[in-house]
């Protein structure tokens, strides 16, 4: 898919993205918070990041999902790991795949951040299992 070429096409397709990935809840509990000083970088990230590197082919939306939670476990981005976890099971990662990406950051990033993350990631695995019953 190539990139749409107008800004205002990425911040549309980049909205459109992001909602799909972090679900419409947190995305509309979001806006419900912002206001004009926040909106300033809700609308950076929709253009910059959803709409630009989401929208990419080079990889999956499960794969940089996978990315994201071992990266912001490794940099202990913790709010953002959570949401990226949620982002994740939305996009097929299976919570046996998180368990294996926090393996793999354990042994690069370190067994304290693993753990907490294990114990992140599974608060977030219970309550989307819990929302889908």
């Amino acid at each position: 898919m190539a990139l749409p070429d107008s800004i205002s096409e990425r911040a549309r397709r980049g909205a459109q993205v992001r909602r799909e990935v972090l679900g419409a809840a947190y995305v509309d509990a979001g806006k419900q918070k912002a206001n004009p000083f926040t909106e300033h970088f809700i609308e950076f990230t929709q253009t910059q990041c959803w709409g630009n590197v989401w929208l990419r082919d080079g990889v999956s939306r499960k794969t940089r999902s996978m990315l994201n939670v071992c990266m912001l476990a490794a940099l202990a981005r913790w709010h953002e790991f959570e949401v990226h976890v949620r982002g994740a099971l939305n996009n097929g990662v299976t919570p046996e795949e998180i368990a294996e990406i926090l393996l793999h950051t354990a042994v690069y990033a370190g067994i304290p951040i693993a753990s907490e993350g294990f114990r992140r990631a599974n608060a977030v695995i219970n309550e989307v299992a819990a929302e889908q019953t």
